[in-house]
């Protein structure tokens, strides 16, 4: 089977989902439902060939611990190189070393190591993300690590975090973009394929909207961009979340992005609904 970083390094798209595990809090019936949605999820999108994020510690609050949930309750048919766990600095250093250490024993080859949101939860052990993984790859060399880049700041600036030697990834994943806002996006891309860092593989982030909600965007305005009225005006004309998301890939492609990872996914439903994300793509096409 052909590693994540290998098709990543491939021709083809290679469009993934990334799913929050139970957050911590959870009584244990609630906590435990929750975890054998995830195990389904995880378990089915794998054997369909669809690699998948489990993130750790999203916005800075607290969720279970993502890499022993799956180390005990996944078993062993299912391809672990096709899971790949987020791996925040909000934990102490020691925690973070040994959590790097037990990926690599438990057969998950990848990692990606990000800062963390700042405003809340737990502090960074670490300033930047990079000295973690670098770190991280003085102890577990073996391990593919990705890292993080935002297309929505400075192009030239994004490229050259990417470019430095201290960065230590063999990919990235970048904050979240719209349809509804391509040019920035444009430019950065741009900027990375004309000073040849178009080699590092990047997969750009695509969030699955629900609804318009006016409050829910307001609160995920404060982690990411949200372009709420125009969002809220497509609803209103009709297009579903599968259209959205789908416009959202289909307008990234156009301009030259080639990977792409979904978040927010409904838990149970999972699998279907980015199949259906997809489908939806080809025929923007």
């Amino acid at each position: 089977m052909t590693s994540f970083l290998e098709s990543l390094q491939s021709g083809s798209t290679v469009i993934t989902a990334e799913l929050r595990p139970p957050r911590a809090e959870l009584g244990s019936i609630e906590g435990m439902d929750a975890w054998i949605d995830t195990y389904h999820a995880v378990r089915t999108l794998t054997r369909q060939d669809v690699p998948v994020f489990l993130t750790d510690s999203a916005v800075g609050t607290q969720e279970e611990n993502n890499l022993r949930h799956l180390v005990t309750n996944l078993g062993l048919d299912i391809p672990r190189d096709r899971i790949v766990p987020f791996l925040t600095a909000k934990h102490s250093r020691e925690f973070c070393l040994s959590y790097a250490e037990q990926a690599w024993q438990h057969g998950f080859p990848a990692l990606v190591v990000l800062g963390g949101d700042r405003t809340g939860g737990r502090p960074r052990c670490v300033e930047h993300a990079w000295q973690l993984r670098q770190a991280i790859a003085g102890r577990e060399p073996q391990l593919t690590l990705g890292g993080w880049a935002n297309p929505y700041a400075d192009p030239v600036q994004q490229v050259n975090y990417l470019a430095d030697d201290e960065f230590t990834a063999e990919f990235y994943l970048t904050q979240v973009v719209s349809h509804l806002n391509v040019a920035p996006v444009a430019r950065f891309i741009d900027e990375a394929r004309t000073r040849g860092l178009d080699r590092l593989p990047a997969l750009f982030g695509v969030f699955f909207y629900r609804s318009a909600n006016p409050r829910t965007l307001d609160i995920l305005s404060q982690f990411l961009p949200v372009p709420a009225d125009r969002l809220a005006a497509e609803f209103e004309a009709g297009a579903t979340p599968v259209d959205i998301c789908a416009r959202t890939i289909r307008a990234m492609l156009d301009v030259g992005a080639r990977h792409f990872y979904v978040s927010n996914l409904p838990l149970r439903r999972a699998p279907s609904t980015l199949s259906a994300i997809i489908e939806r793509v080809g025929a923007l096409a």
